[in-house]
């Protein structure tokens, strides 16, 4: 057996093998064989039904080559079909630019879903504000997130106390009337 530094020697022999394998040889023959081992090299052994040439990359892109970490968010995005989802959320982060910071500080979306945006307001003067602003914060909504994304905006009301319940209710009664805002 051979020791570190020593020549291979063939099997039964004393002599030296008259080609020995150097480094760039190796690297060679291993990056080959790697190649031919990949899925994306045995999946166009099985397309083209002739066996591979040994290549095991090119002058060209392909597949293996490190790819940027934007085109990679993208085709997962794409893949996904994530796109509308990561607007909508922009919007929801944007919302203050979007609709003005006078709105924005009384108004925040909930959430969307079908083609409907849920706001809610801290007052109902704010609620009935928004409600007449609908028509221009649909369209400025679609221009970010593209035409008919959104077809319309549930507006909202502050979460209020109920007097369903308690010692001051009364079986069929409407409440106190008020619209605490």
């Amino acid at each position: 057996m051979a020791e570190d530094g020593d020549v291979p020697v063939e099997m039964g022999g004393d002599e030296p093998s008259p080609h020995d394998d150097d480094g760039l040889d190796l690297a060679r023959a291993l990056t080959r064989a790697t190649a031919r081992s990949t899925p994306a090299a045995r999946k166009k052994l099985r397309k083209k039904d002739t066996p591979a040439r040994g290549r095991a990359s090119g002058a060209h892109p392909d597949d293996r080559d490190p790819q940027l970490l934007d085109a990679t968010l993208s085709r997962l995005v794409d893949d996904h079909g994530w796109g509308l989802d990561l607007r909508v959320h922009g919007v929801f982060g944007r919302w203050g630019e979007l609709v003005g910071a006078e709105v924005a500080q009384h108004c925040t979306p909930e959430s969307f879903a079908d083609g409907r945006l849920v706001v809610r307001t801290d007052s109902t003067a704010w609620a009935t504000q928004l409600r007449l602003l609908t028509p221009t914060v649909v369209r400025r909504l679609n221009e970010e997130l593209g035409h008919g994304t959104v077809t319309a905006i549930d507006v909202q009301g502050p979460h209020l106390p109920t007097w369903k319940k308690g010692p001051r209710s009364v079986r069929d009664g409407r409440g106190p009337r008020d619209t605490y805002g």
